[in-house]
């Protein structure tokens, strides 16, 4: 009898040894089920949206030398990075790959984007909290749509990190431009 158990005990574990193989990619990473066409875009957009939030906000830091740029900036790298796990995990080229300050491989426009957050950002020091509070409203409005379209737990789960850490970040600002004397409604 436990010959027999024995027996269907390893041929099951050969067929999750197959299955795993299988599911690799041709990259050696272990490919989950699949991500739709969406999911794919998503993860990618999201990328580079958080790069254009740490490149404005590693400028903005620059030019005013406040300490809450500097530290949302880092914030956001730490985001990116959470993306580009997921990018790994699924194969998914990184398009922030290379790119420097303020570049983009997105053609929806976030160059320009980025361009008008610093113009904005360095004016005056409201208006680089003002810039602050766009890009964190921005965040929030496209991670909550991302969010709406996977089916997976580990992109779900980093997303709402992410929506977590915009909250937090507009809260920052909308401190900071009471502090100022303007009152945003987000």
């Amino acid at each position: 009898m436990r010959s027999e158990q024995d027996k269907g005990i390893k041929a099951r574990a050969a067929a999750i040894g197959i299955l795993f193989v299988m599911a690799l990619g041709s990259s050696g990473t272990l490919r989950a089920a699949a991500l739709s066409e969406e999911e794919i875009a998503d993860l990618v957009f999201i990328r580079e949206e958080e790069k254009l939030a740490r490149d404005v906000y590693l400028t903005l830091s620059d030019t005013w030398g406040t300490g809450i740029f500097a530290i949302i900036a880092s914030s956001e790298q730490t985001h990116m990075d959470a993306v580009k796990t997921l990018l790994d995990r699924y194969g998914i080229p990184d398009p922030a790959a290379g790119m420097g300050m303020g570049d983009f491989s997105d053609e929806s426009g976030l160059k320009d984007y980025y361009i008008y957050l610093v113009d904005l950002g360095t004016e005056s020091l409201i208006g680089a909290m003002e810039a602050g509070f766009i890009i964190e409203e921005m965040d929030i409005e496209d991670l909550r749509e991302a969010l709406s379209r996977t089916t997976h737990r580990d992109v779900s789960r980093v997303y709402t990190n992410l929506l977590r850490g915009s909250y937090s970040h507009l809260a920052a600002f909308t401190y900071q431009l009471e502090r100022l004397g303007v009152t945003l409604e987000p």
